[in-house]
């Protein structure tokens, strides 16, 4: 089976002033149809680049990216990009800004707005798709920008940090709310995280980067059963992977 999407041998330097700055270096990393896979490593080492150049956002120094066997590097590819903050247009309501990826797409506006409100359940949104984002919790405009994400017609997730911003307690049950909404729909998912925990109990498979210049340096499978619940993080294994991850991270 050819994975739904495959990094190969990308680099990446930005220039700071006169001095270049390697960013990732020869880094290799696919993620198989309908596999969570988690990107682990410290601040700066490249991992919000990585899902911009697999989004075609960013043209990598070197390497090649494949979406389904066909190449696409340096081109925007039709795959779901959420960065770290929701980005919703503060003029728009729910409705109209999780619509926008159908719109843009040539759907017609009335079958487009139908199409969300068939959705709105299923993100626990059904009674604000006509709220501004200013008048929605943190945890509800993730969900709104999720759902825009979602909206994008494509087998590919890249997630940036979602909940980074988000309070201890809505970040535990947004981690549980994304498992539900991935095993109901089965996308690929390629995570960027700082959290091991997180990372352990969402994924199918954790890659660690390394420090600047970004390598992977551990391509960890979890084999936690699912569905998953927050208990598993008391289970053994789960206290296994985060100690492997760990020492891997300080290393």
């Amino acid at each position: 089976m050819k994975p739904k999407l495959l990094l190969e041998n990308i680099s990446a330097t930005y220039t700071a002033g006169a001095e270049p700055l390697p960013v990732i270096d020869a880094l290799s990393l696919h993620v198989a149809p309908g596999e969570f896979v988690s990107l682990l490593g410290p601040s700066g080492s490249g991992k919000s680049t990585l899902l911009k150049i697999a989004a075609g956002l960013i043209r990598p120094e070197r390497g090649r990216v494949f979406l389904d066997g066909r190449e696409v590097t340096g081109r925007p590819a039709r795959v779901g990009y959420m960065p770290q903050q929701d980005l919703l247009f503060p003029w728009k309501t729910l409705l109209q800004n999780a619509a926008l990826p159908l719109l843009a797409a040539g759907v017609p506006r009335e079958a487009a707005y139908s199409r969300v409100m068939e959705m709105l359940p299923v993100f626990g949104l059904e009674r604000f798709a006509h709220y501004y984002p200013n008048q929605l919790s943190g945890g509800m405009r993730q969900r709104a920008a999720l759902l825009r994400t979602i909206l994008v017609e494509s087998g590919l997730l890249l997630l940036d940090e979602p909940f980074a911003a988000l309070d201890a307690l809505t970040r535990d049950k947004m981690r549980d709310w994304l498992l539900a909404i991935w095993e109901q729909f089965k996308r690929s998912v390629l995570f960027v995280t700082h959290s091991i925990d997180e990372a352990i109990y969402l994924s199918d498979r954790v890659c660690m980067i390394s420090a600047r210049p970004g390598r992977i340096i551990l391509d960890q499978p979890i084999t936690l059963p699912r569905p998953r619940t927050r208990q598993i993080t008391n289970e053994p294994l789960f206290l296994e992977y985060k100690q492997k991850l760990f020492a891997s991270l300080e290393e």
